[in-house]
C-alpha cells in the first residue's frame, strides 16, 4: 500500500467516530455509487444538504475528492457501523 493512502486511511480510522450518523449514512452511499441527487432522494434531503454533508466527509477524513472518500471506503470500511453492517439509511 502506498504510504499516502495508508496515512488516509489511519486518519480515517481515527476521525470515523467524529462522523455523525448521517455522514456515515451519505459516506455509505457515496461507496455505493450513488449520484448526490439519489442520496438526496434515499435520505429524504435536498441535493445541496448532500453536497454539505460530502464536503464535511471530505474536510474530517482529509481527502479532497468523491474519489477519495470512495477509495477510504473500499479500502477501510468506514461507512460500516461498530457491528460491522452498513450504517442504516433511515430518515431523521
Amino acid at each position: 500500500m502506498l504510504p499516502r493512502a495508508r496515512a488516509l486511511i489511519i486518519a480515517a480510522m481515527t476521525t470515523v467516530e467524529a462522523l455523525t450518523r448521517r455522514e456515515r449514512e451519505v459516506l455509505h452511499l457515496l461507496a455505493l455509487g450513488l449520484t448526490n441527487r439519489e442520496i438526496a432522494t434515499r435520505l429524504y434531503l435536498s441535493v445541496r444538504t448532500v453536497e454539505s454533508h460530502r464536503a464535511n466527509l471530505q474536510s474530517k477524513l482529509g481527502v479532497s475528492t468523491r474519489a477519495e472518500l470512495v477509495k477510504l471506503v473500499l479500502g477501510d470500511s468506514v461507512a460500516e457501523g461498530r457491528d460491522g453492517r452498513p450504517a442504516p439509511a433511515t430518515r431523521s
